[in-house]
């Protein structure tokens, strides 16, 4: 722990620093990278909607073991029951003892139909939970008319409390960066979206936001009264923030990733499926891309944004030529500084010297 306090005592005193402004073009390059793979992903596979957005009837059996063989069994039970709206069912272990089977939307004799048919196969307590396509429909609605809100508040949030648009459209683009990674692992991972996954993704736009107002903060307390220094670049200064702020966003995911991590570890590993492991999946993914944009996307873009403006370009020309003039001065003062070597004597010097003759020889000279 003394060493990690020592590291980030000399990160917020800048003896330490890591190029984060910088270097943008290549966070911009890997981001970007990232986002096309996950837009792919959810546009060639597609999403695993649940139940709930699709429509249909989610039968709910408990079995003796729950694994593969007892996993077709039931299938094999909803294509014997005679329902042929029932057919191609989607079976997902829950559990040890807890098989979810998931069919089209039918009435109530046909769901009633395929429970008896399950419960032949060797299920017990089977429960059914019919829902409706428009159900689906109106949870997505909200889901989107919330997400435009949030968004809408959050843009006027920061731009009134910094006074900065370019703040404000820096975040944005970052909240932007965590959904579609979000979206994208959804779609890899081949995770059911059901309303919990909706629930997760709202809450970490939350959370990116939040790590994000910590590092725009810093920036503008270290870049007040900026255009008036010639000591530091805004770029620079905005790097600084980034940097004081870094080991304080690291300790921070850690501490929020480690009980979600074993949310997660408990819905896809015990539980085997439903809603915690749907909220924990989306909740991990965001805070950990949360993580990375607050760093790597929007103190850099907030910073290039700036630094369109004429003021501070002027600025950073004037801390430029400053450090020139003083390079231009240091080689003079390292002349002056330079201890002087010891003048030989000259032809005249060498006579003006008395001569010295060896002590052997002047006994001999006396007498």
């Amino acid at each position: 722990m003394g060493r990690i306090s020592t590291f980030g005592q000399h990160l917020y005193e800048g003896r330490v620093a890591f190029d984060f402004v910088g270097r943008r073009k290549l966070w911009y390059s890997i981001s970007a990278a990232i986002v096309v793979l996950a837009a792919l992903a959810f546009v060639v596979r597609g999403f695993n909607y649940g139940v709930e957005f699709k429509g249909g009837v989610e039968f709910t059996a408990t079995v003796q073991v729950a694994n593969s063989e007892s996993a077709d069994d039931m299938v094999t039970a909803v294509e014997d029951s005679g329902v042929a709206e029932a057919g191609d069912p989607t079976v997902q272990t829950s559990g040890a003892d807890t098989i979810r089977v998931q069919t089209r939307a039918l009435t109530q004799d046909q769901a009633t139909q395929v429970a008896q048919s399950l419960e032949k196969a060797g299920a017990s307590e089977v429960s059914q939970n019919l829902i409706g396509p428009t159900y689906g429909k109106q949870v997505a609605t909200k889901a989107l008319t919330g997400l435009i809100v949030f968004l809408v508040i959050i843009v006027i949030f920061i731009w009134a409390y910094f006074r900065e648009w370019r703040m404000s459209v820096a975040g944005i683009v970052a909240l932007a960066h965590d959904l579609v990674i979000t979206a994208g692992v959804y779609a890899l991972s081949g995770f059911e979206v059901t309303p919990a996954t909706v629930t997760g993704l709202l809450t970490i736009l939350g959370y990116s936001l939040y790590d994000t107002v910590v590092v725009f903060d810093k920036v503008r307390e270290n870049t007040k009264g900026v255009l008036s220094s010639t000591t530091r670049t805004y770029a620079e200064q905005a790097n600084l923030a980034v940097n004081q702020t870094l080991v304080r966003s690291i300790n921070t995911s850690i501490t929020a990733l480690l009980p979600v991590g074993a949310l997660l570890l408990v819905g896809a590993g015990v539980l085997g499926t439903g809603p915690l492991k749907d909220l924990a999946l989306a909740l991990f993914v965001g805070m950990a891309a949360g993580t990375y944009s607050s760093i790597f996307i929007a103190t850099p873009l907030a910073s290039q944004l700036k630094e369109h403006e004429p003021a501070i370009k002027a600025q950073a020309a004037r801390v430029m030529a400053r450090r020139a003039k003083e390079a231009a001065a240091e080689p003079v003062a390292v002349a002056w500084a330079a201890p002087s070597r010891p003048v030989q004597a000259t032809g005249s010097a060498k006579r003006a010297q008395p001569s010295r003759k060896p002590r052997s020889q002047r006994g001999k000279g006396g007498s």
